[in-house]
């Protein structure tokens, strides 16, 4: 059996970036620009005030008190997009507002707050933005500069600064394809939830679950349904997945040795070999990988948080390099222990635990509960999988370990990461 480590890269090293295509900026969120976006334009485009407040010559209200203010005419006033002001002399205010052009001349905006609001003439009662609050053109962004370079995920904040300087699309590597499929006679769609509660069937959870990681990954999920426990069933489903031409393969259950798990036989018998097949890790071990028809393959366990742990370690580090990300992998952290944590087998075990920081100002993990690889609920609770090293039988509370952040707790590992 391979190493976690070594089985994920492996999976990463068989796969590429996706071909590039222009994608619609209100599209684009999620993807990873394929060429660096260089901006046509200068950012801000002019001196504005960044406050609300009156626009002046700072020497005019050095030593300004609330008890011994400075006080100028107010000549004028200026409104975000409207025309540049006329030059304002020494001694002189003018009203500005957020945006608004600064009038050539002055240096420094006082914020409304510091003053008496007057409108024909203003009392300055504090002295301590002189030179502060405007906006200098170019801070942002030059002409020619790089604005975002290649291979940068995009988010909101990247939108926002694509919008600013004139992208209405942006070369992006084309998101991933990924079918998924399931087998298994107990199982219904929701449709068929009646079935559920007669005590039959179950429903296909892992369809929903893995179908929602694919798109929070970035990746397009192509749902094909479940096929029943036979060989001739599953490999039809498998043609059918093939047929869709995806760009990935994700299957659930079946690369067990059970009776009834028909799918790495099914693969075997389409003339594709496996390049493995199974991982020292708990919950999880039976993953295989390997290529139908050309198309890669990842085969999950059918256990719900099996399916789910090991999509993490190896479905989406594989979605996030076919998107063009250099970074794929979590990047563990370290997490003190609140409770003492024990394997059986020599796996590797990832537990699901919640962290977060203690009061010493390091991470802190705790189980969710019940660590069973059908207990789904372990994994809702949870916000990060907790390492059990293979060569630890029992690890005590207070010790150190490390784990991998999900969700939007996953932005920590940026500050407690190795």
């Amino acid at each position: 059996m391979l190493s976690v480590p070594d089985a994920a890269a492996r999976i990463v090293a068989a796969v590429a970036p996706l071909p590039v295509a222009p994608a619609r900026l209100e599209e684009a969120v999620g993807c990873v620009l394929a060429a660096d976006v260089v901006s046509p334009i200068t950012l801000p485009r002019w001196d504005n005030s960044a406050m609300d407040g009156y626009a002046l010559h700072g020497a005019d209200v050095v030593g300004a008190t609330a008890s011994d203010p400075r006080h100028l005419p107010v000549i004028g006033s200026v409104a975000a997009g409207a025309p540049v002001p006329a030059a304002l002399p020494r001694g002189a205010a003018m009203q500005i507002m957020t945006g608004a052009f600064m009038p050539p001349g002055a240096d420094t905006v006082i914020r409304v707050e510091d003053t008496d609001g007057g409108t024909a003439q203003v009392a300055i009662h504090k002295d301590r933005d002189i030179g502060k609050n405007i906006r200098r053109a170019g801070e942002d962004v030059r002409e020619g500069q790089v604005a975002i370079p290649a291979g940068t995920g995009i988010g909101a904040a990247q939108i926002g600064v694509l919008a600013s300087i004139g992208f209405a699309t942006v070369p992006v590597h084309r998101r991933p394809r990924v079918a998924i499929l399931g087998s298994g006679d107990e199982l219904v769609e929701l449709e068929g939830f009646a079935e559920v509660l007669a005590g039959r069937r179950i429903v296909s959870s892992n369809r929903y679950t893995l179908e929602a990681l694919v798109r929070l990954n970035g990746g397009v999920p192509m749902a094909l349904g479940h096929a029943p426990d036979s060989l001739d069933a599953v490999r039809a489903l498998l043609q059918r997945a093939v047929d869709a031409q995806p760009d990935l393969i994700v299957t659930s259950a079946g690369v067990s040795v059970g009776e009834h798990d028909h799918t790495r036989t099914a693969i075997e018998s389409m003339g594709t070999a496996l390049d493995f097949w199974r991982v020292r890790m708990r919950p999880g071990a039976p993953i295989g990988f390997g290529r139908v028809a050309g198309v890669p393959w990842i085969g999950l366990p059918g256990n719900p948080v099996s399916a789910m742990v090991t999509f993490e370690l190896f479905v989406r580090p594989t979605i996030r390099r076919m998107l063009g990300h250099t970074q794929v992998h979590r990047r563990p952290v370290p997490v003190v222990l609140d409770e003492a944590v024990s394997i059986g087998a020599k796996l590797t075990h990832f537990y699901r635990a919640v962290v977060a920081p203690g009061d010493d100002g390091r991470l802190h993990a705790r189980l969710t509960g019940p660590q069973g690889s059908g207990i789904l609920t372990s994994m809702s609770l949870a916000n990060a999988l907790l390492i059990v090293p293979e060569d630890a039988s029992t690890v005590p509370a207070g010790e150190t370990l490390h784990a991998l952040l999900l969700g939007e707790d996953a932005a920590l590992s940026e500050r407690f990461a190795l």
